[in-house]
């Protein structure tokens, strides 16, 4: 397979573009000035597969300028990079990294949600400057027991009520339908779960359907005293409307692991103490991001033998 030209979109973890180059005729897109140009004069026939992340993935341009590509894998479980409908037009196979990456993402949510209520960092910045020596820092909120609702109750969201659930949270949650031989409420829109939770965390995939799901109107039903995770996509919450929600004391707290236009973050955020940020990491363990890998390889060494895809999307 070592003849098989297989195109990376950005820099991506090491390990996984060690084993490609081990395997495969890896090209760096990003290594050229003028990247899709290049590839569309000198390498677009020789490429047949494209893995991106959630950072670049495979759009319509780059789609057509690539007239032998086969298979699009992507190194995460969303699938919001990749033009699934050009993909399926033109009979290319996409797989993504699912399963794998639940766990380090349910525990993320976990931690945002401590890390808000509990104000862990501020307790940090305290204990770091030496305030601590003057007096003691104040109280925070409870966690245990808060009611939850998670927005999309699929792989991760089902981990993350799981784990809330030994802290003795009473789960609800949305979906595009009811989950059956599930015991936590269902309501049939996010409006509908965040007037009836203390803790709103989004977990679901971003489609059309999805995105800002999280807007004003969401945001007051949750209240002063409510917190907002959002462990799925930037795209998911509007962001303007968050600071003011914030600014005006209609939202309580707010723990992020993703933003609308990464990596940038509005910088009323960066200035708020009940405000938990972090860099798009909730995959991002050595164990999870190997096991990321060794299944991107997998389904590319699969394709190319003419083998079933181990993670297919379509």
């Amino acid at each position: 397979m070592d003849e098989i030209g297989v195109l990376t979109t950005c820099p991506m973890f090491a390990y996984l573009e060690q084993e490609l180059e081990k395997r495969f005729k890896l090209y760096r897109l990003w290594e050229f000035p003028s990247p899709r140009q290049f590839f569309e004069t000198h390498h677009s026939g020789s490429i047949r597969a494209v893995v991106g992340t959630t950072k670049l993935g495979a759009d319509a341009e780059l789609i057509d300028t690539l007239p032998r590509l086969e298979i699009v894998a992507t190194f995460s479980v969303g699938l919001d990079k990749i033009d699934l409908g050009k993909c399926g037009e033109k009979g290319i196979r996409v797989t993504n990294t699912p399963d794998v990456l639940t766990d380090d993402v349910a525990d993320i949510a976990m931690a945002l949600m401590l890390g808000v209520l509990r104000k862990v960092c501020g307790c940090d910045a305290f204990v770091r400057s030496g305030k601590w020596k003057s007096g003691d820092f104040g109280l925070t909120t409870k966690f245990s027991g808060k009611s939850i609702g998670i927005v999309g109750l699929g792989r991760i969201g089902s981990a993350i009520a799981k784990r809330a659930e030994a802290f003795g949270c009473p789960i609800s949650y949305c979906s595009r339908s009811e989950k059956p031989h599930v015991s936590y409420k269902y309501y049939p829109s996010a409006l509908e779960l965040a007037r009836h939770c203390r803790i709103l965390v989004v977990a679901c995939a971003l489609t059309e359907e999805t995105r800002r799901i999280v807007g004003r109107e969401v945001m007051d039903a949750l209240g002063p005293e409510g917190v907002l995770i959002n462990v799925g996509r930037g795209a998911h919450v509007d962001e303007p409307e968050l600071v003011s929600a914030l600014l005006e004391g209609r939202l309580g707290g707010v723990g992020l692991d993703v933003f609308e236009n990464e990596p940038e973050v509005a910088e009323e955020l960066l200035r708020m103490d009940n405000v938990v940020l972090q860099p798009h990491v909730g995959s991002d363990t050595v164990e999870t991001c190997t096991a990321m890998a060794d299944l991107v390889v997998a389904n590319l060494e699969a394709h190319f033998a003419g083998k079933p895809l181990l993670t297919p999307v379509i």
